[in-house]
């Protein structure tokens, strides 16, 4: 199992970069948001995951393990598979991704090339309760912030805010210190989500 390749970026072409490692040169599918990130002849590192069939073995990498994590999320989807997941991906930053799914935004999703209402309002179902679950109830006196009763709005935005950035890859105590302070009432889901992700890499 591969976690990751780190090494010379020798070849980019649309939707694959090839990174060599060791003299040995990987071909890996990857997303635009990951491209833009890749210069030939640079070093880089890639977070790997694999996709193995009878007739293939892909790899598919990531410029962070937050991408790679909801990549493998989507394609955990009945009807995503790994090139959809990186249409998605490619359309939307990692977090708008989680923020359309906690939102219910049907149309960032079917902003990715092959990806139709239907297929949209599937990966909501399937993988929002799945955030939230991962999250582990977050928010709130369990986080030791304060959860005014009389604002449960406010309160679900921010579990919603504390569950994406789990999924992330952020701990709990990341999550604790980036959401505190920040005045989620003035924001919407995805402006709480990148403030906090500024605020981690202050």
């Amino acid at each position: 199992m591969f976690h990751h390749l780190s090494g010379t970026i020798t070849d980019l072409e649309p939707g694959l970069a090839v990174i060599e490692c060791g003299g040995v040169g990987f071909s890996v599918n990857t997303t635009a948001y990951t491209m833009g990130q890749l210069h030939r002849g640079e070093s880089a590192k890639l977070y790997i995951c694999e996709q193995i069939r009878e007739d293939a073995f892909d790899l598919y990498g990531f410029a962070t393990a937050g991408e790679k994590r909801c990549f493998e999320m989507l394609i955990s989807v009945s009807g995503v598979g790994p090139k959809v997941a990186i249409a998605i991906l490619s359309s939307n930053t990692p977090e708008r991704v989680c923020t359309a799914i906690m939102s219910d935004d049907e149309r960032a999703l079917t902003s990715a090339p092959g990806v139709g209402k239907r297929l949209a309002q599937r990966i909501i179902l399937e993988l929002k309760d799945k955030i939230q679950k991962q999250s582990g109830g977050l928010a709130g006196t369990d986080m030791g912030m304060p959860t005014p009763a009389a604002d449960s709005g406010e309160q679900t935005k921010l579990s919603d805010v504390m569950s994406a950035l789990t999924v992330l890859g952020y701990s709990r105590a990341e999550c604790a210190a980036a959401v505190k302070g920040l005045d989620l009432e003035a924001m919407n889901l995805e402006d709480a989500i990148r403030a906090a992700l500024r605020s981690m890499m202050k």
